[in-house]
């Protein structure tokens, strides 16, 4: 019977050679992609604008309305009560133009609905003006003691 050999690797005891290290200057996107990339995988920041800055995008009138939920694939998610959804779907493609002109390109493809109260408050009723608190006599002359006796009429108007 023929002997058999095992085939050993003629590179086996090479060390393997690592990159040499680049320590030119890099752009500050190379250093921040691999930090913030995880971040806008959960919410890139064009939505992020979207849903803290919609009472500016959407207007007064829409935004007493509804409230935005999500926005993903092109597709915001509006909360709206029922009414108020069947009345906003009919005028879908004017919201989404005046969105999308607000927001500086097309970003918003559609707009679906869900039957909610939008999560936006009531105008609170203005509390009744309160008599202006005297400042304190030894408050100095000039900006600062203008400034100061302000700084006290709005503590002491807190109660």
């Amino acid at each position: 019977m023929a002997e058999r050999r095992k085939r050993v690797s003629q590179n086996q005891d090479v060390p393997v050679e690592e990159k040499p290290r680049n320590y030119s200057p890099r752009g500050i996107a190379a250093l921040l992609a691999p930090v913030l990339r995880p971040a806008f995988k959960r919410r890139a920041p064009a939505a992020a604008a979207l849903l803290v800055d919609w009472p500016q995008l959407a207007g007064p009138e829409l935004a007493a309305r509804a409230a935005p939920v999500k926005f993903a694939a092109g597709t915001l998610t509006l909360a709206c009560t029922g009414p108020t959804a069947m009345e906003l779907q009919m005028g879908s493609a004017q919201i989404i133009s005046r969105l999308n002109l607000s927001l500086g390109h097309a970003m918003i493809e559609r707009l679906r609905f869900v039957q909610q109260a939008p999560g936006v408050s009531a105008p609170m009723p203005k509390a009744m003006p309160r008599a202006p608190v005297p400042p304190p006599p030894d408050l100095p002359e000039g900006p600062l003691g203008e400034a100061l006796a302000k700084l006290y009429q709005g503590i002491k108007s807190r109660g």
